[in-house]
């Protein structure tokens, strides 16, 4: 009899395409079956199959139900992808959710035995930006925004209630992660590559390592069941790093379009933002993000299996509309 794997958030941009592949792969005798939860069934494309709807995700949600005879839980759900925060308190609000409602979860998994607990973090814990040196699993965190922050609090959180127990916990920080229908930032990006306005990054220089959507699932589906991910924390990319000028005109060409970029100092762009209280996505456009995923490599054997230009020319598929 095959272990029931619980996936949160399975009706969300990776969750979703984890369903997919699973369904993909079962001919070729996937070791798991899987079981979704989702917030809501308003959705027009609901996940198929055993499927439970659990409600808001904090520190009171019934997750029992949902956990019966489950061997294995990837943790998807989480706020964030938050472009316009109106919370006055925006940290209290991403903890309700990232730290109350994953220590709830974790809590109710350990109560009924789960063997392995996947939880998917954010390369946000180890910092914003890279200088000289590519992040990597052994590097002090240095969260700075709120889900960030909340992704590391949950981490320590996690870390310590499984000390000691026979559950074994998996946390995976990715970067920005891209794929059709990206949400947040890499969404805007398509919107703006699809428009044909002319952008003012043709003096951006700058090295970020990104992560298609279809190497992330491909990655959370190996650390299910490998017996070396048990109680490691794993950093993973597509492996080669990009240019912000570089990833524009790669959407643009997939999309049979020209990039229109243009000359602004690197500075100047910078100044403005800060005027404009833009700062972060500026930041975002212009510094350097590198991750070492040499530790997935060799624990795991596992190589991004998708290429940069395939993972490009998946996520301009369906573009949503300005």
């Amino acid at each position: 009899m095959s272990d029931i794997c619980l996936v949160t958030g399975a009706n969300g941009f990776v969750g979703s395409e984890f369903l997919a592949e699973i369904s993909r792969r079962r001919h070729n005798g996937c070791g798991f079956v899987v079981r979704s939860a989702v917030r809501t069934m308003a959705y027009s494309s609901p996940p198929k199959g055993d499927c439970f709807v659990v409600g808001e995700i904090d520190a009171k949600t019934d997750w029992l139900p949902a956990l019966s005879g489950v061997a294995v839980v990837v943790h998807l759900a989480a706020r964030a992808h938050v472009l316009t925060d109106e919370a006055k308190n925006p940290l209290t609000v991403f903890r309700e959710t990232n730290v109350d409602g994953t220590m709830n979860l974790a809590k109710q998994a350990l109560q009924v035995g789960i063997r392995r607990f996947v939880f998917v973090s954010s390369i946000g814990v180890n910092g914003n930006r890279t200088a000289g040196h590519e992040f990597n699993e052994r590097d002090e965190p240095n969260p700075q925004e709120p889900y960030a922050i909340t992704k590391m609090e949950a981490e320590v959180a996690l870390r310590s209630l499984f000390a000691g127990s026979q559950t074994q916990l998996v946390i995976v920080r990715p970067p920005l992660v891209y794929g059709p229908n990206a949400p947040g930032n890499f969404g805007r990006l398509l919107k703006l590559c699809s428009s044909g306005l002319p952008l003012p990054l043709a003096g951006v220089h700058n090295k970020r390592s990104l992560l298609a959507l279809g190497n992330l699932v491909d990655f959370l589906i190996l650390c299910v069941d490998h017996p070396a991910a048990a109680h490691q924390t794993f950093l993973v990319s597509d492996g080669h790093d990009l240019s912000t000028p570089y990833l524009i005109q790669s959407l643009a060409t997939a999309m049979g379009k020209r990039a229109r970029l243009f000359f602004i100092p690197v500075w100047m762009l910078k100044a403005g933002a800060i005027v404009l209280g833009k700062r972060n996505v500026v930041d975002r456009l212009c510094d350097d993000l590198q991750i070492d995923i040499s530790k997935a490599r060799q624990l795991l054997d596992w190589s991004p299996p998708m290429s940069v230009q395939e993972g490009v020319r998946r996520a301009v598929q369906k573009i949503p509309p300005l």
